[in-house]
């Protein structure tokens, strides 16, 4: 099969994060297996929902490991001019939910996979493609753990995020939470018998402002564009009307970090001050929800090396976007970002990828496949 009608079998799975991807697992397997492929369905703790991890070569050797992940954001935004889950080609692009971010590294891969399984490689080619990696890359680390098992320890990953088929080393690391506050509800005209939820987050809202200010004094690294780790406040919500006391607040927020900097640990002092809260006959609820930690190849890496030699550009040091590398390096495996596509077409109406990309994309992954001949 060719990478565009892989595609096009993908992109009709309707694997939105969060729900149950057992149909876009099953067809992957069935297309490796028919081209003689061991594959490993590792479903996850949610039980709807699993990972893949096959390998194509010699699984005694150290190898090298091809991400991404399986689902997809929601097609909800107005100005689709077509069912976003079925594959529609114009023009020399392909478009539908999915197609750049980033079911068409995944097609470009399965569509190397006849050619890599005909070659006599001396070191595999892992496939590593994860669940709900939108909601906080909260599937890849499931099959991560079990990464002694199922190979031996993998010379180096390359995530397919879209990145215009050049190299990038580095991205942020980032952490996100929701803080609900819980008061007492009553008439605006008696606030002495209620208890106000947004008066009583207040505070919090100022500690986290406080937070973002300092972060912005460093420590610094310059490869990324703010240089610094920030935090922000995304969304408040609470309240019924100006004459009720608001018995419940909602907040969420995150923290981006730089390398060496535990996002999470950005959001500990916003935390204690929520947590004061209940002094004062609140009820406080911290939900995490998504965490994974900043990407940091160095420059003169090996891996870094053979991205360049494969694509023939340089690396770019850095982007903005977050991306499950950071997880396969904080866990002992190089890791770097490769994939086709461009990342402002994502989560979009109309998200496609040029046919061109695709074939660039399968040529990379079967040049790979090459130097692991020798």
């Amino acid at each position: 099969m060719q990478a565009a009608e892989i595609l096009g079998k993908l992109v009709g799975f309707r694997s939105v994060v969060g729900l149950p991807n057992d149909d876009a697992v099953s067809w992957i397997r069935g297309y490796l297996e028919s081209h003689g492929i061991a594959v490993d369905v590792l479903p996850g703790p949610e039980g709807d929902r699993s990972n893949i991890f096959a390998t194509i070569g010699p699984k005694e050797a150290h190898g090298y490991i091809l991400s991404g992940h399986m689902d997809v954001v929601p097609a909800t935004e107005a100005g689709w001019t077509s069912d976003p889950f079925i594959l529609r080609a114009e023009g020399g692009r392909l478009y539908g939910r999915g197609t750049t971010d980033m079911k068409g590294f995944l097609a470009a891969g399965l569509a190397a996979v006849p050619k890599l399984a005909a070659m006599p490689l001396r070191r595999p080619l892992h496939l590593a493609f994860s669940y709900d990696e939108e909601a906080g890359c909260r599937g890849v680390p499931h099959m991560i753990a079990r990464m002694p098992e199922l190979c031996r320890q993998p010379l180096g990953a390359i995530i397919g995020e879209p990145s215009g088929m050049r190299a990038i080393r580095a991205h942020k690391g980032k952490a996100a939470a929701r803080l609900t506050v819980r008061g007492r509800s009553g008439h605006s005209s008696r606030p002495d018998q209620g208890l106000n939820a947004i008066h009583g987050v207040a505070g919090v809202l100022t500690q986290a402002v406080t937070e973002a200010v300092r972060l912005a004094g460093g420590p610094f690294e310059h490869v990324f564009e703010p240089p610094y780790s920030s935090l922000q406040i995304g969304t408040v919500k609470g309240g019924r009307a100006v004459n009720i006391i608001p018995d419940s607040c909602e907040v969420e927020l995150e923290a981006r970090a730089i390398s060496g900097v535990d996002p999470a640990e950005l959001l500990t002092p916003v935390r204690k001050i929520a947590e004061t809260l209940t002094a004062l006959g609140f009820e406080v609820e911290w939900q995490e929800l998504s965490a994974y930690p900043a990407l940091s190849l160095e420059p003169h890496a090996p891996l870094a090396a053979l991205l360049e030699a494969l694509t023939g550009r340089e690396p770019l040091p850095a982007v903005s976007y977050g991306t499950e590398a950071g997880l396969f390096q904080r866990a002992g495996i190089d890791a770097i970002i490769c994939g086709p596509g461009d990342i402002g077409r994502a989560h979009k109406a109309d998200e496609y990828i040029l046919i061109d990309e695709l074939m660039a994309c399968q040529a990379m992954i079967e040049a790979l496949g090459a130097r692991c001949i020798a």
